[in-house]
């Protein structure tokens, strides 16, 4: 599917840009829940769902299939939500370097595995309380089921940062959910 997705770039690049509706109908959906994910409002994402495709058409020629389009597109999403949050001043929630070192991974993976109607509650509210990157973060590692790699690509990190950045999350969330109770 790729190299289709190659060839059509190729295409619209030579003046088909009528093919790019191909790129609109597959990663809209996609690239509004990440959007919408990280800035929490449905008109900002749906303007910044437009700003994302539009950049990304203005760019085509840079895409060097050096990655998936879906990786290339989501990195752009993922750029422009950040920016338009940047813009916005969000209350940050800081958490004591000693507090989330206590956690184990098996309190984390209980809480977060416990898929009663009220944890999932408290699991949602809880991450809307985290930063617009770490909501990202969680978003396409869990809701979009992207790759450590994937991800790093997305969001200009290093696969080994992007797993740490993953791990504090993952006790950020817990400690948000078991102050809720």
């Amino acid at each position: 599917m790729e190299n289709d997705e190659t060839h059509i770039i190729h295409r619209i690049l030579k003046g088909e840009t009528s093919l790019y509706e191909y790129f609109l109908d597959k990663y809209s959906q996609q690239v509004f829940i990440l959007i919408i994910r990280i800035v929490e409002n449905q008109e900002d994402a749906e303007e910044l769902t437009q700003d994302t495709f539009l950049k990304a058409f203005e760019h085509l020629s840079s895409f060097k299939a050096e990655s998936s389009f879906s990786t290339w597109i989501y990195r752009i999403a993922y750029n422009t939500a950040i920016s338009a949050t940047r813009k916005k001043k969000q209350e940050l929630i800081v958490m004591d370097s000693a507090m989330l070192m206590n956690i184990s991974d098996q309190q984390i993976d209980d809480a977060l595995n416990d898929e009663s109607g009220e944890r999932v509650g408290k699991l949602n509210k809880a991450i809307k309380k985290l930063d617009a990157e770490e909501r990202a973060l969680i978003s396409l590692f869990y809701n979009e089921e992207k790759t450590i790699g994937e991800i790093a690509l997305i969001l200009g990190l290093t696969e080994s940062n992007a797993k740490v950045k993953l791990h504090r999350i993952r006790k950020k969330i817990y400690i948000l959910i078991t102050e809720a109770e």
